[in-house]
């Protein structure tokens, strides 16, 4: 039987956050621009005595200069990434991609990506590369396999 990961808030905080998130998606359901979405969650989790920052801004150096700003949709508790989509299709790696490089910016333990944008709210908990040190990876549509192909 696969044991079930556990993420550094314990789960709790992560699972308070879905909580929540669906509760916005039943409550407004698909249709709305992404920003509707950020700041129904962001209301949702004040209600719910979670600490949020949204459009929190990120910068990443190097050799002690700014090479990039980063605007996380919500940064919750200091510790979880929270981005959100309102797309009609399903996330892709591209997004993904956008969550994993969130990651490595914040040095944040989970990140949490929500499409809101489908009947179903669509949700997926992102870890950080357990490989310390190592670049993040870019991932693409260019690097999914089409089908027909081996």
């Amino acid at each position: 039987m696969t044991e079930l990961v556990t993420d550094a808030t314990g789960n709790d905080l992560t699972y308070r956050i879905i909580g929540a998130a669906m509760a916005v998606h039943n409550a407004l359901g698909p249709g709305y621009k992404e920003e509707v979405y950020e700041r129904a969650l962001e209301a949702e989790l004040i209600q719910r005595d979670i600490a949020v920052q949204r459009q929190y801004q990120v910068q990443v150096h190097h050799a002690g200069v700014p090479v990039a700003l980063f605007m996380l949709d919500l940064w919750v508790d200091d510790q979880v990434v929270v981005e959100l989509k309102a797309f009609s299709h399903q996330l892709t790696n591209d997004e993904l991609a956008q969550v994993i490089n969130y990651l490595k910016a914040t040095n944040a333990p989970v990140g949490l990506l929500f499409n809101f944008g489908r009947r179903k709210l669509e949700y997926r908990r992102v870890f950080p590369s357990v490989k310390t040190g190592q670049p993040v990876q870019r991932l693409g549509r260019d690097n999914v396999k089409k089908s027909g192909q081996g």
